[in-house]
């Protein structure tokens, strides 16, 4: 790895290093970005920006981008402007009333960890960054090294300082100078998600397979499994399990021991989060540490996780000690099962599915899932999207890349590969119905107890996937798709169109 670039900066007002989420939540107060719920949580909202904004995402383009897949994803940025932007940046921290440094880093193993500086004018957003990535402890406090330095300045306009800017917020990643630049941004997200694309680009080099994916395992400690899923499918709450140790919720990497944690928190999305539905992580609503984004209050400063009048994209921010059963460690077992989650809002496939090692790495680079109608302008109908990887956007490298390295550790360490629909059956939006949360906590249960493997299988005409006949808790004539529509030639119009789509996306990587 080369070495970082030297950041001199003067800084001429107050600068506070590695407070406590106590300190930085009063900062936070006294700065006037946030407020405190009844239950003394920190409450912010982001402005503009509710949510990451792939136009503003670029990597400079220098002899430490080789590798990357540059294109409508991964934006290539020009190096000089980057080095205008950058002492703009600096310039302005360094004059800033108070600047926050946290110290971090993120990786649960160490063989693969990344030191991480935050430098922010924000006390809130570093305390989200003291949420989402792990505590150095005490005793490497003094001899931390920044292997990668974010410059957060997310009320600067660094519009003016470059042509190539279409507006006024900006996440540039440099992977020589192993700097990141959020700048015009006040959505949290973009801190952790900036080190997720740093960890993919990094990772793959040393044969480690990055995952966007949340990850738990069983209570002896000696298999885990991963569950990929674009944002809706339940990737999260699936994963938080009172039966299993959580290992992490978002991004891991796996390696030829096991599976490790990027993080050391959890960005869990907050709407319709209910004591009932969501035990474990409503639980986290109620504690000082704790960050809702976005979220509304009531008049009585009680969180309405009903209330999506700011955007639909809140979100929850808390460390993942706050979660009773997760690991201490952030590290777990060789994975036994990989479970992939598509909300299918077409209907036309199985609640799960079997899949090949073939059939894995297909659904793996397309990355699909669906938007229903009514939750954006002009969708009317059920509109799939494919995300590569179930992540294109945080995946520098090209997405065969990391299918080849997904397929390489299944094949290694003979893991088997689920995929679970936890969106419609029985026909598509607007005539089938939403699979019930307890039948697919059931498929779960059946695929991490064995029980599902032993059940026997028939194949799906069109998809050709093997759905298995029986599962305990689960209505058997929900399980395949061709029989639960009661208009047949409706299912087979639908189903192909499907199909279509997932042959059209493909083409991409032949």
């Amino acid at each position: 790895m080369q070495s970082q670039k030297e950041l001199s900066l003067n800084f001429q007002n107050k600068v506070f290093t590695n407070l406590t989420r106590e300190e930085l939540s009063s900062h936070a107060q006294n700065q006037d970005m946030v407020v405190l719920s009844k239950d003394g949580t920190i409450v912010a909202t982001t402005g503009q920006y509710t949510g990451r904004d792939p136009e503003n995402r670029y990597i400079v383009k220098n002899s430490g981008s080789e590798g990357v897949d540059f294109g409508a994803v991964n934006r290539p940025f020009d190096a000089d402007e980057f080095e205008k932007i950058c002492t703009g940046v600096m310039a302005y921290l360094e004059t800033a009333p108070t600047v926050y440094v946290q110290n971090s880093y993120a990786g649960a193993d160490e063989r693969y960890s990344l030191n991480v500086a935050l430098l922010s004018e924000s006390a809130w957003h570093t305390a989200f960054a003291k949420n989402m990535f792990i505590d150095i402890a005490d005793d490497e406090v003094d001899d931390f090294d920044a292997d990668y330095t974010i410059l957060h300045a997310p009320f600067f306009n660094p519009k003016p300082l470059s042509d190539s800017l279409p507006n006024e917020a900006c996440v540039l990643i440099d992977f020589e100078q192993r700097i990141v630049i959020i700048a015009g941004t006040e959505y949290a997200g973009e801190i952790k998600k900036s080190i997720f694309s740093v960890m993919n680009f990094i990772l793959p080099q040393d044969g480690v397979m990055p995952m966007h994916c949340s990850a738990n395992m069983d209570k002896s400690g000696t298999e885990s499994a991963v569950f990929f899923g674009l944002s809706g499918t339940g990737k999260t709450i699936l994963s938080t399990d009172s039966t299993r140790i959580l290992i992490g919720d978002d991004e891991h990497g796996w390696t030829d021991t096991g599976v490790f944690n990027f993080e050391g928190g959890c960005y869990a999305k907050a709407t319709g989060v209910t004591a009932e539905s969501e035990p474990e992580i409503f639980a986290t609503t109620k504690m000082a540490g704790t960050i809702l984004e976005n979220v509304v209050l009531d008049k009585d400063g009680v969180a309405n996780f009903e209330d999506t009048s700011l955007t639909k994209n809140t979100r929850i921010s808390y460390p993942v000690s706050s979660i009773d059963n997760a690991s201490e460690t952030g590290v777990g077992a060789l994975p036994k099962n990989v479970i992939m989650l598509t909300c299918d809002a077409f209907g036309v496939l199985p609640p799960v599915s079997k899949l090949t090692k073939e059939q894995a790495a297909y659904h793996f680079l397309s990355g699909y899932t669906a938007k229903v109608a009514g939750t954006e302008i002009g969708v009317t109908e059920p509109q799939a999207t494919f995300s590569a990887c179930f992540g294109a956007p945080f995946m520098p490298m090209h997405p065969t890349v990391y299918g080849k390295l997904l397929q390489k550790m299944m094949d290694t360490h003979d893991t088997q590969c689920w995929l679970v629909n936890t969106g419609w059956i029985g026909g598509s939006y607007g005539t089938g119905r939403r699979i019930k949360l307890k039948h697919t906590r059931a498929i779960i249960a059946a695929i991490l107890n064995g029980e599902l493997e032993k059940s026997t299988f028939e194949t799906d005409a069109i998809f050709g996937l093997s759905i298995p006949q029986f599962c305990e808790g689960v209505d058997d004539g929900i399980l395949n798709p061709a029989k639960s529509w009661g208009d047949k030639d409706s299912y087979r119009v639908t189903a192909d169109k499907l199909f279509d789509m997932f042959e059209e996306n493909f083409k991409n990587f032949l």
